[in-house]
């Protein structure tokens, strides 16, 4: 297997679960955790007023994750990307590029109306160059 274990991220709590999942098994493997954030549109959301208001792109989950699980583990090294487009493209992608071997990511949408709307997850295992493992987010 290759060095590389790649996770999506977006921001939702679902995701932060596969996220930390991904960096156990990045730290039981000795490999690196790559964390990856796609958008469509790069709307930024302002927060605070005034002077003091903050922009936050939606580009910045997968830093924002990533910095958080390096300051967890130390241990692990941990590297991040921004891509354009849809969540599973962009992490076939990023899994292609890094010639990752396994992508992990959370079991999302898997359930109930979203198996027939479709799921990252779904797309993910189909279209995967690689293993692809995915985590339980559920908290039932």
């Amino acid at each position: 297997m290759s060095g590389e274990v790649v996770v999506g991220v977006d921001g939702s709590a679902s995701a932060r679960k596969a996220a930390e999942v991904a960096l156990g098994l990045a730290e039981k493997l000795g490999a690196t955790l790559h964390v990856v954030t796609a958008f469509e549109t790069e709307k930024p959301e302002t927060f605070g007023v005034g002077s003091d208001q903050v922009k936050v792109f939606s580009a910045d989950s997968a830093e924002n994750v990533a910095k958080s699980l390096a300051a967890s583990r130390p241990g692990v090294r941990i590297t991040h990307f921004a891509a354009r487009g849809k969540p599973a493209d962009a992490l076939i992608k990023e899994a292609m590029r890094l010639d990752a071997g396994l992508i992990v990511v959370g079991n999302r949408r898997m359930r109930g109306i979203g198996r027939l709307l479709g799921s990252v997850a779904n797309s993910v295992a189909h279209n995967a160059p690689c293993d692809v493992y995915i985590a339980n987010t559920y908290e039932d």
